[in-house]
């Protein structure tokens, strides 16, 4: 088994390396990345003989391919505005693929996968990703499925990478039109900071007031669901307090419509300028609480009476008490690590199917739940009758 991991130098899929080192039997892992100083620095943090580094820019479509030629999946860890050229390069390597985003771009490499007999999984992280196989775990259990309204709390600073910083800005662009609901039937666009619910999470994160955000989920589960009748879809996310209110106030005084305007000589987006800010800053790159809590409410009937399935994720501490899940990468390691699971399991023909793929199609969700257990990052439920 050989994985190419592609943007293998961010902080997040360092650690989807870090875990198919450890956990995959992997026979060649190559580190692929722009910036050759963090991706050599990654390669000598993993010191295993089987791991070495390649400088790969997508946008170099013909070299990126030929590099990845050979291998068997390739593990994407690029940005959002990448996905598309990376998506594209995965296909034409003829290697199986999977990424953290699933916003989309990688439904036009679609036939090329299928030519190729290859699959690819688009957004298999923690959200969306995990959130799904929490979805149909309950909505295997129920004969219709009424709502699913799925939640979570990322728990990072609001720039710690130039990633994490696009992710923020994106997902609340006032005009984006992918931030939708799903409800009776047809999906509705609604503003940034819609639908604001309360949502409590497990400690150490507790009461959250959550928002509406363009994830992939309402797309997948939509899709997924079909047959069981769901007539509402929500997805919601919070980041820390303090990200939040900020978020807020970009929002309300036009920041994020990210307009040109002029500083002395320069012209620059007024957005760019404070994304850049906040990377360099130690407010933007630092919080207080660090890791990541799901919450997945799933209603419908069986037999007649009608259910409430919540699930929720632990995983342990980011106090310092356990050093491999300290501060930042108690949510990096949460994140990366479904991503390899996924990978593997694509690599090992654990998946059926070939084209562009939505995770409710890939992957079962006993068998993730069972792979994230043994990593010690646990799924709970509790059923309720209503």
């Amino acid at each position: 088994m050989k994985v190419f991991c592609l943007g293998g130098a961010g902080r997040i899929c360092r650690e989807a390396v870090l875990d198919l080192v450890q956990h995959s039997g992997c026979e060649a892992i190559v580190v692929a990345d722009f910036d050759p100083v963090e991706g050599r620095r990654v390669v000598e943090w993993l010191a295993d003989p089987r791991v070495s580094f390649q400088r790969v820019d997508v946008r170099d479509h013909t070299a990126t391919v030929a590099a990845m030629q050979g291998f068997d999946v390739v593990m994407d860890g690029t940005t959002i505005k990448l996905n598309g050229l990376s998506t594209a390069c995965i296909a034409a390597a003829g290697c199986h693929g999977i990424n953290l985003n699933g916003f989309g771009e990688e439904d036009a490499s679609d036939a090329v996968f299928r030519a190729n007999r290859k699959a690819c999984v688009p957004g298999f992280g923690m959200t969306p990703g995990v959130t799904q196989m929490m979805a149909m775990h309950a909505a295997g259990q129920l004969e219709t499925v009424e709502t699913v309204r799925v939640s979570h709390g990322a728990f990072r600073p609001i720039a710690f990478s130039a990633s994490i910083t696009e992710t923020t800005t994106y997902e609340y662009d006032p005009a984006l039109p992918g931030r939708v609901v799903f409800e009776d039937g047809e999906f509705k666009q609604v503003p940034p900071f819609a639908r604001p619910r309360e949502v409590q999470l497990p400690p150490p994160y507790g009461r959250t007031v959550q928002y509406i955000i363009p994830h992939a989920e309402t797309r997948t589960l939509a899709q997924a669901l079909a047959g069981q009748g769901v007539r509402l879809i929500e997805v919601r996310g919070t980041w820390p307090e303090r990200n939040m209110r900020l978020v807020r106030a970009l929002y309300e005084y036009g920041f994020l419509r990210n307009e040109r305007v002029r500083v002395n000589d320069a012209e620059v987006g007024v957005l760019e300028a404070i994304a850049a800010y906040l990377m360099q800053s130690k407010e933007g790159t630092e919080t207080e609480l660090y890791g990541y809590s799901l919450h997945v409410e799933v209603e419908g009937q069986r037999e007649g009476r009608r259910f409430r399935h919540t699930l929720t994720h632990t995983h342990p501490a980011s106090d310092g008490s356990e050093p491999d899940w300290a501060g930042l990468r108690a949510y990096t390691r949460n994140v990366g690590i479904p991503m390899a699971i996924g990978a593997t399991m694509l690599a090992t023909g654990r998946v059926s199917g070939t084209g562009v793929l939505i995770p409710e199609e890939a992957f079962e969700p006993a068998a993730v739940f069972a792979e994230l257990k043994r990593r010690r990052i646990e799924i709970h439920e509790a059923i309720e009758t209503l």
